[in-house]
């Protein structure tokens, strides 16, 4: 279960949470344009754009949950159970793997228009990376400073859709969530207005313009309330600011341990949260442990190397003790 979102100030961002009952070594990791990406039944890829993001590391082979590359181009893998559908390898399409579809586009593409070509020719194959790693029933949303897509593997193709509301979270299909969204159309962030005439009627409290807002953790209902809170948020342009207000956004989806079991047992619960400043090129994240910020800056590497960099999550809670 996971919410993705892009907002937009004086510089442009793109993140997400990732809702998950526990951890495959993620980590912060820039892939530089010289390391080798191998694909299973593409050219291996020596050569590349950089790309920086949270990723799983295993075979030496970065596995992006999302990541953005040294041109600002952005993607996030979501999961989507009961709706995704990959398929036999095909002669007249490029077939990869779905946990290679972000490093294929990112290393390859500069914006979502390119993107956008480069996928119209892709076929997501049943390809797990391992018998330890299964395959994930996954759709993305791509994204840069400009526009947003989500592309979704189903039973009819690869489907690509504009998202206008720069939100994805998890299944029924993106085509649901924005028709499910005219079901709150009168939601606002303003005071109600008394509409049955000539009974005096007065709001007992602030915020009941959004009476009706969905608080469950749910993929539908996250999805409106991520919408109504982006489109609601007030920009600031300075970046510490907006970074702290896309963080902020992020929070009213985020899920706290406890209150999502699973069938097994286990609770799910948002291990991470991340805010990828497209056009500085910044990586922030958060931690469930730990709510401080963190950062990775892609431009104080040189790009052109050839081994990956890694930065361990900061789980350690932290406190500024002020006496």
């Amino acid at each position: 279960m996971c919410t993705a979102v892009t907002y937009h100030t004086k510089d442009h961002y793109f993140g997400r949470t990732l809702d998950i009952e526990c951890s495959y070594g993620e980590q912060v990791v820039l892939t530089p344009r010289h390391y080798p990406f191998k694909f299973r039944l593409q050219q291996e890829m020596k050569k590349h754009y950089a790309i920086l993001g949270m990723a799983a590391v295993a075979d030496r082979q970065p596995l992006y949950y999302d990541a953005m590359n040294e041109w600002g181009l952005a993607a996030a893998g979501l999961n989507f159970p009961g709706n995704a559908v990959y398929f036999p390898a095909s002669t007249d399409a490029e077939n990869i793997a779905p946990y290679e579809l972000i490093p294929y586009l990112l290393g390859q593409c500069k914006n979502v228009e390119e993107a956008v070509k480069r996928l119209e020719n892709i076929r997501l194959c049943s390809l797990p990376f391992s018998e330890k790693l299964p395959l994930t029933p996954l759709h993305w949303m791509i994204a840069d400073s400009h526009t947003a897509v989500v592309a979704e593997s189903v039973q009819e193709g690869l489907k690509i859709h504009e998202n206008p509301v720069g939100v994805l979270t998890n299944s029924p299909a993106f085509g649901y969530h924005l028709a499910h969204l005219s079901d709150f159309m009168q939601l606002s962030n303003q005071p109600p207005e008394n509409r049955f005439g000539a009974a005096c009627l007065k709001a007992y409290g602030r915020g009941m313009g959004a009476m009706g807002l969905p608080g469950d953790w749910s993929s539908a209902s996250r999805f409106v309330r991520a919408a109504f809170v982006r489109q609601n948020s007030i920009p600031e342009e300075n970046e510490l600011a907006s970074v702290g207000q896309f963080f902020h956004m992020l929070e009213t989806v985020s899920v706290p341990k406890g209150c999502m079991q699973l069938e097994d047992g286990n609770y799910q619960m948002t291990s991470y949260t991340s805010c990828m400043n497209l056009d500085r090129r910044v990586y922030y994240y958060t931690t469930y442990e730990n709510s401080r910020l963190s950062a990775v800056n892609m431009h104080r590497f040189k790009l052109d190397g050839a081994d990956l960099k890694c930065f361990p999550l900061h789980k350690v809670v932290t406190v500024h003790w002020q006496n």
